[in-house]
C-alpha cells in the first residue's frame, strides 16, 4: 500500500498558517507529500523546504488572479497537488488542519482494511474546530462535524472550490464519494489566529469568492456554540500554540443573527430526535 500526502499553500507567514506543523503531523504515514507552493510574498517555500524530508516533493504555481469566482482558484490550486499522487490512497490535509499523533496507528489500519474494499472510495474524519485560542472550540450543525480527507487514487475526482471531493461515474454529474469512518479526528487552528492575522486572512482570501472585505472580532459570535476544549492537543503543533493565550471574551451585546437562531434550532431538533443535521460532503457506507 502506497500513501499520498497532499497538501497546497500561499502566504503562509502573513496569513498565520501553521503549514510545517500540518504536514509533518501526517509524514510519518505517508509515503510521498506533494506541497503545491503558490507565488508568495514571505518565506512560505523556504518553511516547507526547511522540512528537509525525501518524501515531499515541491510543486511551485502561479494562482489565476483573475479567478475571482466562488473560490474556484483554491479547487485548481488543491487539484494541482492531487493529481500529482501517485500512491493508492491520497490523503489531503489543508494547511491550517493537524492530526493527533496517536490517531496515525488507526488511520494506517483503516487504509489497510478498506484497501481491496471498492465501495469504499474515501475515509472520513471527525473535526475539532479551536476558536480564538487552544482551550475553546466550538460545536453546532453550523460547523463541519465529519469530512472525508482521504480519497482512493483511482477515482475520476474533482474539487469544487477546494472544499469537498465530488466523484465522476459520468461526465456531467459528480457525486459525493462513499466512505468509511476512521474514527481519527482533525484538529482545525484556522479561527485560532491573532485577531490581527485573522482579518487580513478573511481580507487576502475574500477576493475569490468575490466578497468585500469583513470586519471580525471574535466576542462577536453565539455563546450557545462556544465549549470548552478538554483533550490533548498533537505534539507536533506545541511549539506554534501561544504560550499566553488570548482569552475569549464574549461581547455581551452581540445580538443573534438569522443564521444563529436557525442553527440553535437545529440543535435542537438534533438532541429531540437524535439526528445529525450538519453538512455532509460523503455516503456512509461502512
Amino acid at each position: 500500500m502506497k500513501v499520498s500526502g497532499f497538501t497546497f499553500i500561499r502566504n503562509a507567514s502573513l496569513l498565520g498558517y501553521p503549514v510545517r506543523e500540518s504536514i509533518l503531523s501526517i509524514l510519518p504515514i505517508c509515503d510521498e507529500f506533494i506541497v503545491n507552493v503558490g507565488d508568495s510574498d514571505d518565506d512560505t517555500y523556504d518553511i516547507v523546504a526547511s522540512i528537509n524530508n525525501s518524501r515531499i516533493r515541491i510543486i511551485r504555481s502561479q494562482w489565476n488572479e483573475k479567478m475571482v469566482t466562488k473560490g474556484f482558484v483554491y479547487a485548481q490550486q488543491k487539484m494541482i497537488a492531487h493529481y500529482n499522487c501517485t500512491g493508492d490512497w491520497a490523503f489531503y490535509l489543508e494547511a491550517d488542519e493537524v492530526v493527533h499523533e496517536d490517531d496515525l496507528p488507526k488511520i494506517i489500519d483503516c487504509m489497510q482494511r478498506y484497501l481491496d474494499d471498492k465501495e469504499v472510495e474515501a475515509l472520513v474524519f471527525d473535526y475539532i474546530h479551536f476558536y480564538c485560542n487552544q482551550n475553546t472550540i466550538l460545536e453546532g450543525p453550523g460547523w463541519l462535524r465529519r469530512a472525508p480527507r482521504i480519497i482512493r487514487n483511482t477515482l475520476r475526482v474533482y474539487s469544487p472550490d477546494g472544499l469537498f471531493f465530488l466523484v465522476l461515474d459520468k461526465n456531467r454529474k459528480g457525486r459525493y464519494p462513499k466512505a468509511a469512518l476512521t474514527n481519527a479526528k482533525i484538529y482545525h487552528y484556522g479561527r485560532m489566529r491573532q485577531e490581527e492575522k485573522f482579518i487580513t486572512k478573511i481580507n487576502a482570501i475574500s477576493r475569490y469568492w468575490n466578497h468585500p472585505p469583513e470586519e471580525f472580532n471574535y466576542g462577536s459570535i453565539d455563546p450557545f456554540i462556544v465549549k470548552e476544549f478538554k483533550g490533548t492537543h498533537p505534539a507536533v503543533i506545541s511549539s506554534w500554540l501561544p504560550k499566553d493565550p488570548q482569552p475569549l471574551i464574549l461581547d455581551k451585546n452581540y445580538r443573534l443573527t438569522t443564521k444563529d437562531i436557525r442553527q440553535r434550532l437545529k440543535s435542537m431538533a438534533e438532541r429531540l430526535f437524535r439526528v445529525d443535521l450538519s453538512r455532509k460532503h460523503f455516503k456512509l457506507v461502512r
